[in-house]
């Protein structure tokens, strides 16, 4: 059973496993993308002890079926199994979805990639883009009669608060006339995954579908390996961040307990929704305007359609 409520007695110290105590999610069908590393692993775990059937969507299968025994050793979980997925790949994400079967309760797009050096697809899209939204966007969306099938789904998109350094580069989005700055281009995949949100809900409510994004918190995983050394290693000093189990509360948090529809807030931080700001406070806290845009929403929905229909 889920339980939907804004309000509830988790914060930034909860872990996933705190925030499904108390719920049963038996006859419930779960895929979490990026499941085999960081809070992908304790998203996957919180979902499956409370008795849903998890998929573990994962680019490394042998590495995913060692999450999943990890998982069926660590909880009572029922059903769990592996299943390939490479976001960057647009035909393992349609073999995906074209082999799934039965209704999909909760689609966690928690998969993606930080501060990458300039790397495209076959296709010519920037990588970051590519993997953190347009592959989430094919999926979300070949999934979409399971999804309706299940009659009150969710969906819920990983983002960070570095959606504030760029809004949507709709006049360059792969950075084919500008030079590539990695850090515009993971913002603005992280913006996408919260307007991917705002506009999935407002085009699928009539189907039982809801979504919302969120920020996880600051959590130290394989995500940083992109980054300075000794840029992390001063960062790690001044931030000593979350647990990947703590990290993954609000991911579990909008995926069970969080009201979620039109009109609700479409953006969660630390299991409560976040303020809108100006700017991102201290580095993490906060939504930024343009990731609440309606009309950059709809226009991204469109542009994502089109440039996935070409590959």
């Amino acid at each position: 059973m889920l339980e939907t409520t804004a309000a509830a007695p988790f914060g930034a110290e909860s872990t996933a496993l705190e925030v499904v105590d108390g719920l049963d999610l038996a006859g419930r069908s779960a895929l979490v993308t990026g499941a085999s590393s960081g809070i992908g692993v304790e998203t996957a775990r919180a979902l499956a002890a409370a008795g849903a059937r998890v998929t573990l969507a994962v680019r490394d299968l042998a590495a995913g079926e060692r999450t999943a025994e990890d998982i069926r050793s660590s909880t009572d979980a029922g059903t769990v199994r592996v299943a390939h997925l490479n976001l960057a790949d647009l035909a393992t994400v349609r073999a995906l979805a074209a082999s799934w079967t039965g209704p999909l309760h909760i689609l966690v797009n928690n998969a993606g990639i930080m501060h990458t050096p300039e790397l495209r697809t076959p296709a010519g899209w920037e990588m970051q883009f590519a993997v953190n939204h347009l592959g989430h966007f094919a999926l979300a969306t070949a999934l979409h009669p399971a999804l309706a099938a299940a009659g009150g789904a969710r969906i819920v998109a990983v983002s960070s608060s570095g959606h504030g350094s760029s809004g949507i580069r709709f006049d360059d989005l792969f950075f084919e006339r500008d030079a590539y700055d990695s850090g515009l281009a993971y913002g603005q995949s992280k913006t996408a995954n919260v307007l991917f949100a705002l506009e999935a809900t407002r085009r699928w409510a009539d189907d039982g579908i809801t979504a919302a994004a969120l920020m996880p918190g600051g959590i130290w995983t394989n995500l940083q390996r992109h980054w300075d050394p000794e840029v992390l290693a001063g960062m790690k000093r001044r931030y000593p961040g979350k647990s990947p189990a703590q990290g993954a509360a609000t991911s579990v948090f909008v995926a069970t307990r969080a009201a979620l529809g039109v009109g609700t807030p479409g953006y969660y931080e630390d299991c409560h929704p976040a303020r809108m700001v100006p700017e991102i406070v201290d580095g993490i806290y906060g939504v930024l305007p343009h990731a609440l845009d309606p009309a950059a929403a709809r226009r991204l929905w469109d542009v994502s359609a089109d440039v996935i229909a070409t590959a």
